[in-house]
């Protein structure tokens, strides 16, 4: 059973939300999000009303302030949880919108785009199997971005504006 405890204060101080379930809109329940508690399930929060802004996605544990969920502001206005896979993963890269251009395909981890790919922009993907998260720089640093299998025709189908990916890992149960 996923569960989810948001806390307006940091060090899990202050007004608390318990969540199990997806919430389109947490305004009426909380102001600002300074630290989070995950006590199930695999999560991922956005800084936006349903499912927009910026991504966080969170495993199992306690994220004191939002610098711990690599967040920008102490804003969470939604989130979802997804459900655990344990399958294979397989994923397929293209430097062109619409699945074009140059094409490599995953299946592991990969901590640095550039040199694995040749390229720094990945403007369309296919993920075949598994969830994947993107990350805007190097090393698992910077915005993320949380992919479920299916076509992304463009960058902005994932929701980032700027294609520039530094690196990306498989949302594997045992990491959460």
């Amino acid at each position: 059973m996923g569960k989810i405890i948001f806390y307006e204060g940091s060090n899990f101080q202050g007004r608390s939300y318990e969540c199990s379930a997806d919430c389109t809109d947490t305004f009426r329940y909380f102001n600002c999000c300074n630290s989070i508690r995950v006590m199930g399930g695999h999560w991922v929060a956005y800084e936006k009303s349903h499912y927009m802004g910026y991504q966080y996605v969170l495993g199992r544990g306690e994220y004191p302030n939002f610098h711990h969920w690599m967040g920008f502001n102490s804003c969470i206005r939604s989130c979802q949880m997804f459900s655990p896979y344990r399958g294979a993963y397989r994923m397929r890269l293209y430097n062109r919108p619409e699945m074009y251009g140059h094409m490599m395909e995953f299946t592991d981890d990969c901590p640095n785009v550039y040199n694995r790919f040749g390229y720094h922009s990945i403007y369309s993907c296919n993920c075949m199997e598994g969830y994947w998260t993107f990350y805007e720089h190097p090393n698992y640093r910077g915005r993320q971005y949380f992919l479920r299998p299916g076509e992304y025709r463009a960058c902005s189908e994932w929701g980032c504006m700027n294609p520039m990916i530094g690196s990306f890992r498989r949302m594997r149960s045992s990491l959460m």
